[in-house]
């Protein structure tokens, strides 16, 4: 029987390897990690690293080397993957003096650490377009210039859809993952793409892979309509929350009760009414926010801060910050490859101190990463058909329709169908459109056509 490899192999070789500035051999790795896993195995995820720009190899045969990935060269603070190895053999993002100081001062034991409340004047102070967490201009520059599509600007979530796949994979992974979800990437994949449950794995973890996958489908497939406002958010609380909190009936509402987080002196505002009140001020400040990236920022800040939600608040200000990304049709955050650790000490920095440099080298740290992961397959992918782009919605309402018909795939009823969508010109190949799009649903993209698993399968029985 193979030996079962272990799930954090990839990042001890990556650690590894970091270690040697100038490369280590192929051969002394190997014998290395000898009792890990065979020569061959091990040669198989290191071809992934290279594939993924985790590491680096020169050379072939017996003189093969492999080394750190070349570093990308920032602006000030502004830093680039990989993520560093300390000398203690953590992995961490690299850090400016600012943020290393707050580090410290979160590590320090909770007997150390003063208990404080929620502070609301971080928040009043916070003047759209004159205070900036993300304080420098030629940072935001820089990662707008990392962050544009490769292509003519089109409608919002345009370049977000071409990437869809990849996004629901990796955003439902990671963002999970900083939760302590167990699944592994390819676990993601499995359930996202064919509904395969991992096994050995608590349905919790599940349901929240899940639940990402429908709450970032919801940004993408109203892309148009989402925003700053308590309908975005509430929904997107109630996708995120979906059959994991103790209270159903707390699921997309703002909570009336006092929370508690582990791990930390900071004790959350517990009335009702001036969570809503600042709750509100948030969307509003976050709403005028002119560039993408401090508006992004500004979420992950203050909605964990203010913690409006009996839980599921983090995972919220992940995905919500996506959406600045998404209207401006700007690469997405997925936060693959986020130490866990450094994200929760930069979330505790502004919890116990309001100051938010520790999690500002996080996220331009986790960005510029994304941006290099999702450029590389945005390359790789054909120019998205006008045609499709053009009737995408009538295609996918034609789609549903046969669907809760019960109709078969047969020409004859998609033109029926058809007949009141599109002009006669465009009627032949928006019906083939409509039928390969028939012939490859499944239960992993229903989202698209607004269709329910249980109108699929109805559907899907009569086809059988």
């Amino acid at each position: 029987m193979p030996k079962k490899l272990a799930a954090d192999l990839a990042d001890r070789l990556e650690a590894e390897i970091s270690r040697h500035t100038d490369g280590i051999a192929a051969k002394s790795l190997f014998q290395g990690f000898a009792q890990e896993a065979s020569p061959r195995s091990l040669a198989r995820i290191l071809a992934r690293l290279v594939r993924h720009n985790r590491v680096r190899v020169q050379g072939e045969g017996p003189a093969t080397r492999y080394l750190p990935p070349s570093p990308v060269q920032g602006t000030g603070n502004l830093v680039a993957a990989p993520a560093t190895v300390r000398g203690e053999g953590e992995i961490y993002v690299p850090l400016a003096a600012d943020a290393e100081q707050l580090r410290n001062w979160v590590r320090r034991p909770l007997t150390q650490r003063r208990p404080v409340g929620y502070d609301r004047t971080l928040l009043e102070r916070y003047v759209p377009n004159k205070t900036y967490y993300l304080d420098d201009a030629s940072w935001r520059a820089r990662l707008l210039g990392l962050g544009r599509a490769q292509f003519a600007p089109r409608d919002a979530g345009t370049y977000t859809r071409d990437i869809l796949n990849r996004l629901l994979i990796d955003l439902s992974w990671a963002s999970s993952r900083l939760e302590g979800n167990t699944y592994t990437r390819l676990d993601t994949l499995n359930l996202i793409e064919h509904s395969r449950e991992a096994e050995g794995k608590d349905r919790l973890e599940t349901q929240m892979i899940l639940n990402h996958k429908a709450a970032i489908e919801f940004l993408v497939e109203e892309a148009e309509g989402i925003g700053f406002n308590m309908y975005t958010f509430m929904n997107l609380h109630a996708l995120l929350s979906e059959n994991l909190l103790a209270d159903p009936s707390a699921s997309g509402r703002l909570r009336t009760r006092i929370v508690e987080i582990g791990g930390t002196v900071y004790r959350p505002l517990a009335v009702p009414q001036q969570i809503e009140e600042l709750f509100r001020m948030i969307l509003d400040k976050a709403g005028g926010v002119r560039d993408p990236f401090e508006q992004a920022f500004f979420l992950m800040v203050h909605i964990p801060y203010l913690q409006p939600f009996a839980d599921v608040n983090k995972r919220v200000s992940r995905l919500a910050a996506n959406i600045p990304f998404i209207k401006a049709n700007l690469c997405p955050l997925s936060f693959v490859d986020v130490p866990e650790r450094a994200y929760v000490e930069g979330t505790l920095a502004i919890y116990e101190h309001g100051k938010t440099e520790l999690l500002r080298d996080v996220f331009v740290w986790a960005y510029q990463r994304s941006c290099e992961q999702f450029k590389a397959v945005a390359g790789s992918l054909p120019e998205p058909d006008p045609f499709r782009l053009k009737y995408r919605a009538e295609i996918a309402d034609a789609v549903a329709q046969i669907v809760r018909k019960g109709a078969p795939i047969f020409p004859e009823e998609i033109r029926a169908v058809s007949a009141g969508i599109v002009p006669a010109e465009a009627r032949q190949r928006f019906d083939d459109m409509v039928l390969a799009d028939l012939r490859h649903l499944h239960e992993g993209n229903l989202a698209r056509y607004r269709l329910r698993i249980a109108e699929y399968r109805a559907w899907k029985e009569m086809q059988d």
